[in-house]
Order: C-alpha cells, then sequence, then structure tokens
C-alpha cells in the first residue's frame, strides 16, 4: 500500500492530487523509469519528448520523497566538481562550466511550455557566519565573474547585509539573480503531469521488488512486470534496489523545515526585503525564504544519524528565533522533513549496472537542479550520447562496505567533528 504525502506545507498547498493507477498484469516499453521524484520524472519527460514510449514506478506518490519535501531551493552548484576535475583534468572545465545552469535553463523551459504552477521566484543568497567564509564567498565571487557571469552576482559585505536578510547574524554573502526558488512538489507533480500529457505511463503505489537483468530486462512489482529495453533506477536516499552493485556509496541524511503562519507583509520584507532564498555557510546548514502566501520556510538541522528528532518544531525553533527574533510569536502551521542522498565525495553517483540499467542518485543538497541535468544525461546516455554521462561515471567515488545504519553512523561521527571544530 502506498504512502500519502508527508503533511507539510507543500502538500496542503497542490495544484492538484495525483491519482495514477497501480500496475497490474504485464506491459511492455521501450524504458522503465523506477522513482517518482525530479530524477525520474525528468528523466520520464525528457525521454517521452524525444518520442520513446516510457513507463514510469513510483513506490507511493509522485514528489513523494525529498522532491516534494525539500527546501525549494534551485543553486547553480552541481556539487564534487574538483572530484570530476581531479579525474578527467583541466579538459572538463568547460564541460562543467555548460552544465552548471543546465538545470536551471530545463525548469524554466518546461514552467513555460507546460505552464506549470509552482511559485517562482528568482533570487538565492549564501550568508557568511564567519569572516573566513566571506573570504570563500569573495573566492567564488571572483570564479562567476571570471566565467562570465559576474554582472548577476552581488558582493554583500555587513553594512549593506540588512538590504537583503533582516538579522545581524551574518558578516555578509554572495547574492545572485540567476538561481530561484519554486514549491517543488507542484514543480514535480506538473512534470509528470506534462509526461502523462505526451504518453508516458505512470503508476503508483508500484513499488519495484526486482530486476531481472538479460537482453530484454524486466522490471517486477507485487502485482505487475515490465518488460524493456532499458531501465533508468531513480529512487537515490529512498530506494533499495541493486546493493551489491550501487549500495554502500549513498547514504540518508535527515533535513527539516518549518513553516510558520502567513506573515503580515510589513514583517515579511523585514525579514527578506529582495524575496530571494537564503543558505547559510555552518557546516550542518540553515536555509530559509518566503512562500507565495508570505509564510517564513525555515530549514535545517541536517542529521546524518538516520534518526529523526523527537520533535522537529522543538529542535529548529530555537534557532530560528535566534535569527530572527521578531518571529517569537509567530505561530508555526507546519513541520516536516525527509531524506536526501549524501554521498562521501559529494559527486553524483552516476553509472550502469550493465549495457542495459542506468542509475543517477547521490546529489548532496543540490538536488532540484542537478536532477534535471541528469534527467537530460540519461536520456543521452539511452540513445548513445555518452559525453556527458562519462563526465560523472568515471568520477571516483567512496564507497563504504558495511550496512547502511552503520555507514551514517560514521558519517555523524565525522560530520560531530566538524561541527565541533566549527563552533570552536
Amino acid at each position: 500500500m502506498s504512502e500519502m504525502h508527508c503533511p507539510s506545507y507543500y502538500a496542503a498547498t497542490l495544484n492538484d492530487k495525483t491519482a495514477y493507477p497501480s500496475l497490474e498484469g504485464e506491459i511492455t516499453a521501450d524504458v522503465c523509469v523506477i522513482g517518482g521524484g525530479f530524477t525520474g520524472v525528468s528523466t520520464a519527460l525528457d525521454l517521452t519528448e524525444r518520442g520513446f514510449n516510457v513507463v514510469l514506478l513510483e513506490q507511493n506518490h509522485i514528489g513523494w520523497g525529498a522532491s516534494g519535501r525539500n527546501g525549494g531551493q534551485v543553486g547553480y552548484s552541481i556539487k564534487g566538481e574538483d572530484n570530476i576535475r581531479n579525474t578527467h583534468g583541466a579538459g572538463a572545465d568547460q564541460m562543467i562550466k555548460d552544465l552548471q545552469w543546465r538545470g536551471h535553463e530545463i525548469i524554466k523551459k518546461r514552467i513555460k511550455k507546460y505552464n506549470i504552477d509552482c511559485d517562482f521566484k528568482p533570487g538565492d543568497m549564501a550568508a557568511a557566519i564567519k569572516h573566513h567564509h566571506m573570504d570563500e564567498l569573495k573566492k567564488e565571487f571572483n570564479y562567476v565573474c571570471e566565467q562570465g557571469w559576474g554582472d548577476n552576482f552581488k558582493l554583500v559585505e555587513k553594512a549593506q547585509l540588512r538590504d537583503y536578510i533582516g538579522t545581524d547574524k551574518y558578516v555578509g554573502g554572495l547574492y545572485n539573480d540567476m538561481d530561484f526558488h519554486i514549491h517543488p512538489l507542484n514543480l514535480c507533480i506538473g512534470e509528470a503531469r506534462a509526461a502523462a500529457s505526451l504518453g508516458a505511463r505512470i503508476f503508483e503505489g508500484s513499488g519495484v521488488v526486482e530486476i531481472i537483468h538479460g537482453k530484454n530486462p524486466v522490471v517486477v512489482t507485487k502485482s505487475g512486470r515490465v518488460k524493456v529495453n532499458k531501465v533508468v533506477i531513480a529512487g537515490n536516499a529512498y530506494h533499495h534496489l541493486e546493493k551489491k552493485k550501487i549500495g554502500g556509496v549513498v547514504f540518508p541524511a535527515g533535513t527539516y523545515i518549518l513553516a510558520t503562519e502567513p506573515l503580515d507583509s510589513d514583517l515579511a520584507t523585514e525579514i527578506l526585503p529582495k524575496n530571494q532564498s537564503v543558505w547559510d555557510m555552518s557546516i550542518f546548514l540553515a536555509y530559509f525564504r518566503r512562500s507565495a502566501d508570505n509564510r517564513f520556510l525555515y530549514g535545517g538541522e541536517c542529521n546524518y544519524s538516520g534518526r529523526d528528532p523527537r520533535s522537529i518544531k522543538d529542535t529548529m525553533l530555537p534557532h530560528m528565533i535566534e535569527t530572527f527574533p521578531m518571529l517569537k510569536n509567530v505561530k508555526i502551521d507546519y513541520e516536516w522533513g525527509g531524506m536526501i542522498g549524501i554521498t562521501i565525495s559529494r559527486t553524483p553517483h552516476v553509472g550502469r549496472i550493465n549495457d542495459n540499467v542506468y542509475y543517477a542518485q547521490g546529489y548532496s543538497g543540490h538536488g532540484v537542479n542537478v536532477t534535471h541535468i541528469m534527467g537530460e544525461m540519461l536520456s543521452d546516455a539511452i540513445t548513445g550520447q555518452l559525453e556527458h554521462f562519462d563526465l560523472f561515471e568515471k568520477a571516483k567515488q567512496h564507497r563504504i562496505p558495511v550496512p547502511r545504519w552503520v555507514g551514517n553512523q560514521m558519517l555523524a561521527l565525522g560530520m560531530l567533528y566538524y561541527r565541533i571544530k566549527e563552533l570552536l
């Protein structure tokens, strides 16, 4: 039986609820995509646009996992770029540059083409907590200027920071108007609806229990089978398929969000005068933005142990109020969390189990942008265009050959070390 979306602000403000059937019996297709989050939906839509006969299988509902629960911030970094450069050398620089904004282009094009209402709003900012963070942002600003993007970025010193964020917690920041924030669940469901309108067959409540490999793989659910030419595994933190081949690289990390009641316009403007999204540079990362109806969405507390806090509100509210004391008496209407996929290298884990089963996972907190890049990249690979796919498939990954729970505890201890170091 499939699970409903978690009780988030996003689930409460859906444009429409999905009602795709469960798979029953045996069907055939060109490609079967496993997973109804951004990676799976984006791949299915891209392949369907190219004329492929596509089946998408989701265990629960479209956007059920991190794709429908995240902070809604779309940033330009892929993560793990240095690892890719170390693998491929300086020759990878141009390809990395070409890819960094590709997810943005895909999302904006689809919003317009398929009339997806997902509260699109431009603007994002990295906020420096300590002065050495500001040194890092200055280096990043020099980099984006060298790449030709300088007109869209602004390095903000402490004296001007109140024009962007209504708090004295930060010592500066780097703002850009090319990144943006959205309602992620409405985007994911809108893209699925677009794929279905073009002929993709989508099945919810259809968890995959096995892939039978061969010249024509068979994807098996509890009540059905899909015989195909190609398979794409797009489950990320929540799937457990093919453990022997792709296990031990991606680990689930919890992240959590609070949503306030709608704020009056003066208070909302005081907190975020430019209505951009923000993420800070602490080890455990806080991120926040305003929703379309002027709620304040505050997320963070990245947890590598695999255990959720007893109370998300009790854990996170003190940090939110410390940063924004003016929210002390504001009501919290929603609290929720979920798991994102983290790799030790921070590079997305991409590859093939064999010539006809592909996978992509482990976006380490940059999923909204990167999943859309991966959707196009997987589609390219299926059609024989492997240039960008090889860039990631050959990148070095670190595998921890222990059960996932043990690996999570090892990661949690490592992050605790860096957290203590940061505090000191």
